[in-house]
């Protein structure tokens, strides 16, 4: 006797900004079952997420409007990834609200449910007391975090769809690690303040747990549950790629923050795979 079986798909996910992160997602997401669209700014680029079985489109973000077929992006996609850099450490004068303005605009003309936005713990200022942030804590008033928080604002307070804003401190995996930057540069400020970085890993990890308990409508900070200090942790990762290690000025006084991730773990029952 023949019996059918029930095949259960899993629904179409929209991957806005496959770049360093968002590429190792979206494949990610694909090998756990998912159709995914996925958005690049790079012609070049087309190829290689088709490759990897992503339905790519090229999509591009100004002031002026979003350029590309962004209505067959986010088509039949009911939850939206988005992983856009703001570009404002590069070009301070770029326009993010505006440009994710016009965005917003587009997603509530499709059929998308739920937003992850992927958001920044430098929205926080650092302080000489190192004080433990939480996602209660207060927000910068400076311009750039301004603007972030402003983008934020853009998409939790939309009624449209659930979001929930992700902040993540500052990426690296072995093929971009911080260290490396730093590598033999002297006079280095802020020797003692606490590291707050977490692994791309982790953070794949995580936007996929978001996404399969259905956690919405939340600010969830995410860094790494360790935080050694600056001069150690940079000196010490020098050393095991043996490359030149920085150099502290041991005179100025030190600022940062301690970024808590307990509501993420208590979230998801979280167990960080990559500790400092």
């Amino acid at each position: 006797m023949n019996t059918l079986k029930t095949v259960v798909l899993k629904p179409k996910i929209c991957v806005v900004g496959c770049g360093w992160l968002g590429f190792t997602l979206a494949k990610e997401l694909i090998e756990l079952g998912h159709e995914v669209h996925g958005s690049t700014t790079s012609k070049e680029k087309l190829s290689t997420l088709k490759n990897e079985q992503i339905n790519p489109f090229l999509i591009q973000f100004s002031s002026e409007g979003v350029f590309g077929n962004i209505a067959s992006c986010l088509k039949v996609c009911e939850t939206l990834i988005i992983n856009v850099p703001p570009g404002l450490r590069k070009d301070p004068e770029n326009d993010y609200v505006k440009q994710m303005t016009h965005f917003v605009k587009c997603v509530e003309e499709s059929l998308v449910k739920n937003v992850l936005f992927v958001g920044s713990t430098s929205v926080y200022d650092d302080e000489e007391n190192y004080p433990i942030i939480t996602e209660t804590s207060p927000t910068s008033k400076e311009k750039i975090p301004r603007q972030l928080l402003a983008v934020e604002t853009l998409f939790s307070k939309n009624k449209k769809f659930k979001t929930t804003i992700l902040r993540f401190s500052g990426l690296f995996a072995e093929d971009r690690h911080p260290a490396k930057y730093l590598s033999g540069k002297i006079g280095l400020k802020n020797r003692g303040a606490p590291i707050n970085l977490i692994h791309r890993d982790d953070c794949v990890s995580i936007i996929i747990s978001v996404v399969k308990h259905n956690i919405w409508n939340e600010v969830i900070n995410a860094s790494s549950p360790s935080h050694p200090n600056k001069a150690s942790y940079y000196t010490s990762v020098c050393e095991s790629y043996k490359i030149p290690i920085p150099q502290f000025d041991n005179n100025s006084k030190s600022k940062g923050k301690i970024i808590d991730s307990s509501k993420l773990v208590q979230l998801l029952k979280y167990d960080f795979k990559v500790r400092l």
